[in-house]
């Protein structure tokens, strides 16, 4: 194998895709305390919704864009407010089992809308490649790697230095304690549900033009989200930002590895959080958590 830099690069790029996405569960995980395993159908749906207003009506990107970022929102609290609500006291084990039906009902709203044909989708990032120290590098991969940063870099500004971020992230530590306190709670996990679908959906509507839009456009995705946010730590926005790049830095690097005529890409990824997470359980920037017995 003749590792090159432009494998490190394409690495960096996949890797902003996983991280973007993960970006969104480190948001629903900070403030309600729990998985989202819908977050990558959710995605999907409202980049079907974008599709539709883009494409089907011919309204003008950006406008269909922050359109989108509305009806996220809106979609957000209603999935609260109608599936998460009701089980808001049950056990973590049955909030987790409705969020895995909430992946059946927006795959399946997505199937029977849009069908499962292929679309393409448009992206603002068009023209040449980047030239990157002798490697290229698209614009739509380019403008997802840049947003992923800007949107770390706002949600660690929300959850350190904002009065609303340290409200969703004492509700989601210790509840009771922080209704005692004023903070209304149930608004806090409203409000994580709306951000994560909005994230979501500006996750979805930059990679589409990637991957291509279809029914199961998220599934791998989500997955390797998951692992990134397993390795950088599901508590920190730069741990899973970094977690992603990683992932899709080795994901990258090991593809072009071929054993016995297998490509070692999942491998070689698990492997990398098996031995983080020996070392570190919580993730390279997860926080330890110490109890007193």
């Amino acid at each position: 194998m003749h590792l090159q830099f432009q494998d490190i690069v394409g690495g960096f790029a996949v890797g902003a895709i996983y991280g973007l996405v993960a970006l969104a569960l480190v948001l629903i995980f900070r403030s309600t305390g729990i998985l989202n395993f819908a977050q990558g159908e959710l995605a999907t749906f409202t980049t079907f919704i974008s599709w539709t207003i883009i494409v089907g009506l011919g309204v003008p990107y950006w406008l269909g864009f922050f359109a989108t970022i509305a009806i996220a929102a809106a979609i957000g609290l209603i999935v609260y407010l109608a599936a998460i609500l009701p089980v808001q006291k049950a056990p973590e084990f049955t909030v987790v089992m409705v969020t895995f039906g909430l992946f059946e009902v927006f795959n399946g709203l997505s199937s029977s809308i849009w069908n499962q044909n292929t679309r393409s989708f448009p992206t603002p990032f068009s023209g040449s490649p980047i030239r990157l120290f002798g490697a290229f590098i698209s614009q739509s991969n380019f403008g997802i790697f840049v947003v992923s940063l800007v949107l770390m870099l706002a949600l660690i500004g929300l959850f350190r230095f904002s009065k609303i971020g340290r409200g969703l992230r004492a509700a989601a530590q210790n509840p009771t304690a922080a209704r005692l306190v004023g903070i209304r709670v149930n608004s806090m996990y409203a409000l994580g549900w709306m951000l994560s679908s909005v994230v979501g959906a500006i996750a979805g509507m930059l990679v589409a033009n990637v991957l291509f839009l279809n029914s199961a456009m998220m599934l791998n995705v989500l997955i390797f989200a998951f692992l990134a946010g397993i390795l950088g730590g599901l508590t920190s926005p730069v741990g899973v930002v970094v977690g992603g790049i990683v992932v899709g830095v080795v994901d990258n690097i090991a593809g072009s590895i071929t054993v016995i005529g297998s490509t070692l890409e999942t491998p070689v990824v698990l492997s990398l959080i098996v031995l983080t997470l020996l070392i570190r359980p919580t993730g390279l920037f997860g926080k330890r958590v110490q109890r007193r017995v």
